[in-house]
C-alpha cells in the first residue's frame, strides 16, 4: 500500500512479495554482525511494507508480524510500537484515517451517554499502553471507544529498574513492575490539550509519584486534578498499582473520603476509583463505599494482581494482566456489582479478549470494558472484533443499544 501510495507521487518505485521475501531473506545474512534485535526491527518493517488492500479496506497481517515482535524485549516493542504510531500521526495521517475508517464501528446499538459523555462503543483501552498520550490519534484509528492515558504523576520518573515488563506467550498474559514511568504531567498536559475536545472520550489515570511521602500522597492528586481537569472526560484515581512503594496501603476509607472531598472541590468531571482484585471483597465494598458517598461517579474493576500463584513461573515482583486474570477479575467485579449495579457507574478491566467476556461484564452490570494485554496478544484488529461481536450477541437477545443489556445477568 505504501509502495502504491508512492508511485502517484511519481516515485518509481516497485516492490514485488517476491522481492519483499529476497530482501527479509537478505537480512537473515547479516544476522551474525547486526543481531537479533535489528534482523526483528527490520522483519517487522517489512511487514509493515506488505500491508495489503483487500477491495477498499487496510488490514494488518498480525499473525505473521507477532513472532518478530515478540523476538524482542517487550518494552523495546512497545517502544517500537510507539514509535511507529507516532510517525504515522505526523507524516501517515492518511494512513490512519484509512484505518479509523476500516476499525472505527458506527452503530446505533453500541451507542451510551454515561454520566453526560457520549460513548461511540463500550470497547476502551486501559491505562499503561499510552502513558504519555503520544497515541491518541493512532489508538482512535483502532476502533476504541474511549482510551485511558496515563498514569501520570505530577513529576516525570523514570520508573523501575528494568527489565520490568514480562511476556507469557502460552497464556496470553502479562506480569509488569513498570512503575508509573511517565513525562509528567506538564508534558502530557501539553500533548492532551492540543486534542481536547477529541472524537472519543479521553481519561486521565493519575497517581503519586514515588518520592511522594504518604502525608503528600493527597498534595500530589490535588496538583493533577487541578491540572487535568480541563483537558479530559473523566479522571481515574490510581492507589491499585503494586508498582509503587506504599501506594495500595491509601485504599484505607480514610484516605478516600479525604481525597474524594477535595476532589469533588476541584472539578465536576466524573472521577472513577480503580480498585485491585486482592484484597477480601468486605474490605473492597467498605471502601467503594466511602468513595462512592464522598463523589466517586464509579468503579473501575480491577487493576492488576499480585496473586502469583495464577501465572506458572511469574516473577514475584509486579502485577500481572491478561487472561489468567480473566475469572478472578470476573468474580471480583461481579461481587462488586452485586453491591454497586444502578447505584453507581461500573468499569469492567481484567482479562477481556473477545466479545463473549465483554459481553458476560455487561450482562454483570458495566457500563464500558476496558482491555489492554489482549491488544498484545491478538493484535489490532481486536477492538472492531470485539464490537462486531457485541452487536451480534445485542441482535441475538433482542436489544437494540447495549444499555438494555447492562445488568440483565443481576
Amino acid at each position: 500500500y505504501i509502495i502504491k501510495l508512492l508511485n502517484k507521487c511519481k516515485y518509481n518505485i516497485i516492490l514485488s512479495k517476491k522481492v519483499a521475501k529476497n530482501l527479509s531473506s537478505f537480512a537473515n545474512l547479516f544476522i551474525s554482525f547486526l543481531g537479533k534485535t535489528f534482523l526483528s526491527i527490520l522483519n517487522i518493517f517489512l511487514c509493515i511494507i506488505s500491508l495489503f488492500l483487500k477491495g477498499n479496506n487496510l488490514t494488518i497481517d498480525y499473525e505473521k508480524i507477532k513472532p518478530y515482535i515478540f523476538k524482542l524485549q517487550p518494552e523495546t516493542a512497545h517502544d517500537l510500537v510507539e514509535f511507529g504510531i507516532k510517525n504515522a500521526q505526523r507524516f501517515a495521517p492518511f494512513l490512519l484515517k484509512k484505518f479509523a475508517d476500516e476499525n472505527a464501528i458506527e452503530d446505533e446499538a453500541l451507542k451510551q451517554e454515561i454520566l453526560g459523555i457520549k460513548f461511540p462503543n463500550p470497547v476502551g483501552l486501559g491505562a499503561g499502553f499510552d502513558k504519555n498520550a503520544t497515541m491518541i490519534e493512532g489508538l482512535y484509528s483502532l476502533g476504541f471507544g474511549f482510551l485511558e492515558i496515563g498514569t501520570v504523576t505530577p513529576l516525570p520518573q523514570a520508573g523501575n529498574q528494568k527489565p520490568r515488563l514480562f511476556r507469557f506467550p502460552e497464556y496470553n498474559s502479562l506480569q509488569n513492575a513498570m512503575g508509573f514511568n511517565n513525562d509528567g504531567m506538564d508534558e502530557v498536559f501539553e500533548r492532551v490539550s492540543s486534542y481536547y475536545p477529541y472524537k472519543i472520550p479521553l481519561g486521565l489515570n493519575i497517581g503519586k509519584n514515588k518520592t511522594t511521602t504518604q502525608e503528600d500522597a493527597i498534595s500530589d492528586y490535588e496538583k493533577l486534578l487541578n491540572k487535568f481537569e480541563s483537558v479530559c472526560d473523566f479522571i481515574i484515581i490510581n492507589i491499585s498499582s503494586p508498582n509503587t512503594p506504599g501506594l495500595r496501603d491509601l485504599q484505607n476509607e480514610e484516605f478516600l473520603k479525604t481525597l474524594f472531598e477535595k476532589a469533588k472541590g476541584i472539578t465536576n468531571k466524573p472521577i472513577f476509583l480503580k480498585i485491585a482484585p486482592d484484597m477480601l471483597i468486605e474490605d473492597a465494598v467498605s471502601i467503594c463505599k466511602v468513595a462512592i458517598d464522598s463523589g466517586s461517579s464509579g468503579i473501575i474493576a480491577t487493576n492488576t494482581t499480585i496473586d502469583y500463584s495464577l501465572l506458572p513461573n511469574a516473577k514475584d515482583f509486579g502485577g500481572i494482566s491478561g487472561e489468567v486474570l480473566k475469572q478472578k477479575s470476573f468474580e471480583f467485579f461481579d461481587s462488586l456489582a452485586g453491591e454497586f449495579y444502578k447505584k453507581t457507574t461500573l468499569i469492567s478491566v481484567g482479562g477481556i479478549s473477545d466479545a463473549n467476556e465483554a459481553y458476560k461484564r455487561i450482562r454483570a452490570g458495566a457500563s464500558l470494558v476496558e482491555l489492554l494485554s489482549a491488544l498484545i496478544f491478538k493484535g489490532p484488529g481486536l477492538i472492531k472484533e470485539i464490537n462486531v461481536g457485541l452487536i451480534e450477541l445485542l441482535k441475538r437477545d433482542g436489544f437494540s443499544n447495549i444499555s438494555q443489556a447492562i445488568g440483565v445477568d443481576r
